[in-house]
């Protein structure tokens, strides 16, 4: 495969910070820019830095927060680089490099499992450049053709003479070339370290200790912030007095932080999170102060049989199909607000003078959050930058700005003085962008024989960008709502054959704000649709496996994934006894996925998930065995969510405040996993969002065969599975 070159230059960026939540930035366009950091001597290419002594910094733009991401794209860089990989290590540029350099290293979000597959071609093409120029520099040094060189190992060699060199010894020569326009590159067949089970870079500092996160910075001369929001949904902050607190030990300041929160400033973290408590605080608790769960429950049930909906997908005629039908199923689904509820808290240090604002923070965007920082800071951008740190979990929560734009208007107080600002564990529950709330009511039609002939999925309730991003609606539509329900596409396409089928959304948009949750709409859709048509299968007298193979004949990779859990499991085989199966599969972020839950209900009712079995075909597979964590760790995410979570309200205010009220799953909660990773080639899907889709249905159609009991809202806790 041949790739055209612009130099070394990749141009993205998007929409704008709205609403406190940046989603992309908007940057200049790269013959705009001044190109301001030169290369150092040992830079062959923006990409990588290699040492005398061989050893080669990958810079990788996108965000590690445990799912590997930054060991996948080395990979990938290292695989066109032909570097030695034992010497390999990575580093972030910032945001600001970045916009110097033209945006050299593409986007800085890492999101919607698109760290590998929206960045695979360029980052290749870095390693690829690189490769080239060091081949080059060798050349030139002994007079030889380049194409008569080759490179392995992070060695070159001169083929006909045998001579060789070492990548540390020429690196600097190659700095200095132009870089080439066209680079080839390899075909993923002949892959040898892209393609790999290779360890994670980042998994011996963890173990030591040595690996610090946002939460671990220490600059000199630092101070703490801890802070309170209105615990009202649009509150906003009525009065404090810093003097009931101003002589507490510690205490450097109290910092109003714009219309709805203050800040006590100290010496200690705990110092100054002990003082916010012991300070006097009154709120104004403004329109929503009564608001509660089952306010927000109704306006959504007035969505389900509203004349009025956004359509998403339409074959056929659906309305008429159903009322010609020989029989009707129908049933309601519901899907609560779910909290990201990260073990690392929002955090972010912040230091500001009139001359530059610098901030270190997890970030799951670091231009987003460098335009947060800029205006939080009343400095134009090319004043400012952000200093990615590892994050302690992200799941579409650090993709957000709020925190930062709050430690940085803490440190224009105090400037010239580092601030760290970190958020209590309340703070983190009670002040998220949470999971979208939604209901659904679905129809069947059936013809005489028991064949599903028509389906009408009306989804009542919240838009994502109708919170975030309004302008990115279409005709008053939000795309993301139909995720795994579309008509086609490369990204998450419906794959059932229904010969007449509705799919449409009823907006109903709560005043709790939403946001990107680890597999955002695609948890429910998934739910929704897998388990009603296991409740057609039932009703029917079909088997479910069997109804599903019949709607996915014309959509083989849907089936494909399906069939692989299906024979993995036995499905064709009995359960041990006691034992019961479910199942479930959708596509999404461009990858098709499967699961077969076992479990097991006790008589008093107590669930014990045994085995789930999950497929996935992500069409190239970087590294395979992380593709397996990622799954397993989706599961624990998503089974956490299905059993135990749930954000509600009272008063207007979030009742979870801290993990025992929002549990997560514990080891002894947790099933055997079993992954099957294939590939199918021809395309690039996402790894760690779509499988924790079918975790929950896999499960609950388990539950339903065990028990007899369809669960139709979660979280599974609320619900007795008591055999009557």
């Amino acid at each position: 495969m041949t790739i055209t070159l612009t130099r070394r230059i990749f141009i993205g960026g998007s929409a704008v910070a709205v609403g406190g939540l940046a989603v992309g930035i908007a940057v200049p366009r790269a013959g705009k820019v001044k190109a301001e950091v030169a290369a150092a001597p040992d830079e062959v290419n923006a990409w990588v830095v290699i040492k005398p002594d061989d050893s080669v910094i990958i810079r990788i733009a996108r965000s590690e927060m445990g799912q590997g991401t930054l060991t996948g794209l080395a990979q990938l860089v290292a695989e066109e680089l032909e570097c030695d990989w034992s010497k390999v290590s990575t580093e972030y540029p910032t945001p600001g490099q970045n916009l110097a350099r033209r945006r050299v290293w593409g986007s800085f979000s890492t999101g919607g499992s698109r760290g590998i597959r929206d960045s695979h071609e360029y980052v290749r093409k870095g390693g690829a450049v690189a490769r080239t120029l060091l081949i080059q520099a060798a050349a030139d040094e002994w007079k030889v053709p380049a194409s008569e060189c080759s490179a392995a190992d992070s060695v070159v060699t001169h083929r006909p003479s045998g001579r060789k060199t070492t990548y540390g010894k020429v690196a600097a020569a190659a700095a200095r070339l132009k870089p080439p326009t066209e680079v080839a590159l390899k075909d993923p067949k002949t892959w040898k370290v892209a393609g790999k089970p290779v360890k994670r870079l980042d998994t011996a500092p963890k173990l030591t200790g040595a690996q610090l996160y946002g939460s671990d910075l220490r600059l000199p001369g630092m101070l703490n912030a801890a802070i309170k929001d209105c615990p009202v949904v649009g509150g906003k902050l009525k009065s404090f007095d810093a003097a009931a607190i101003q002589n507490r030990p510690g205490v450097t300041k109290v910092v109003k932080v714009g219309d709805t929160a203050v800040a006590v400033v100290a010496d200690t973290w705990w110092r100054a999170k002990t003082a916010l408590d012991a300070m006097p605080v009154q709120w104004d608790e403004g329109a929503h102060a009564r608001l509660s769960s089952a306010d927000i429950a109704a306006m959504l049930r007035s969505g389900l049989d509203a004349p009025e909906a956004a359509v998403g997908h339409q074959t056929g005629d659906a309305r008429g199909a159903l009322a010609r039908a020989a029989r009707r199923i129908e049933a309601v689904y519901s899907y609560p607000y779910q909290n990201h509820a990260t073990m690392e808290p929002m955090n972010a240090t912040a230091r500001w003078t009139p001359e530059r604002c610098e901030v270190w923070t997890p970030t799951q965007n670091g231009e987003a959050a460098l335009a947060a920082t800029a205006e939080a800071a009343g400095l134009p951008t090319s004043k400012c930058d952000v200093h990615k740190q590892l994050l302690g979990g992200g799941f579409g929560r650090r993709g957000a700005t709020d925190w930062i734009r709050q430690a940085v208007a803490i440190a224009r107080e105090m400037p010239g003085t580092p601030v760290k600002l970190m958020w209590t564990r309340e703070e983190d529950m009670q002040h998220g962008f949470y999971h979208p709330i939604t209901q659904c009511k679905l129809t069947a039609g059936l013809d005489a024989q028991g064949n599903l002939t028509a389906l009408h999925m009306r989804i009542s309730g919240q838009s994502i960008l109708a919170g975030l991003a309004p302008q990115n609606l279409q005709s008053g539509k939000d795309p993301a709502v139909f995720q795994g329900l579309n008509a086609g596409g490369t990204e998450s396409a419906f794959g059932y054959a229904v010969p007449h089928l509705l799919i449409d959304h009823a907006m109903r948009n709560p005043p709790v704000r939403p946001g990107l949750w680890r597999g955002v709409n695609l948890n429910h859709n998934a739910i929704y649709v897998e388990c009603f048509l296991d409740e057609v299968a039932h009703a029917t007298g079909q088997d479910p496996l069997a109804l599903r193979r019949k709607l996915l004949a014309r959509s083989p990779r849907h089936l494909a994934v399906l069939d692989a859990v299906a024979e993995r499991a036995g499905w064709d085989k009995p359960a041990p006894k006691g034992v019961h199966r479910g199942l479930a599969q959708i596509m999404g972020f461009g990858s098709y996925v499967a699961a077969c839950a076992e479990v097991s209900v006790s008589d008093e009712g107590v669930l014990k998930i045994r085995r789930i079995v999950a497929a996935t075909d992500p069409g190239h597979a970087v590294n395979p065995q992380q593709i397996e964590a990622q799954v397993e760790g989706s599961f624990v995410y998503g089974l956490s969510a299905a059993l135990f979570g749930g954000i509600t309200l009272k008063d207007g205010r979030v009742e979870q405040t801290n993990f025992d009220s929002y549990p997560v799953m514990r080891l002894s909660d947790m099933p055997a996993v079993e992954t099957i990773v294939m590939p199918s080639g021809g395309f690039w899907g996402g790894v760690g969002e779509p499988t924790i889709a079918v975790a929950a249905p896999a499960v609950l159609n388990a539950v339903f065969a065990a028990t007899g009991k369809r669960i139709r809202d979660l979280p599974l806790k609320q619900h007795s599975l008591r055999k009557a």
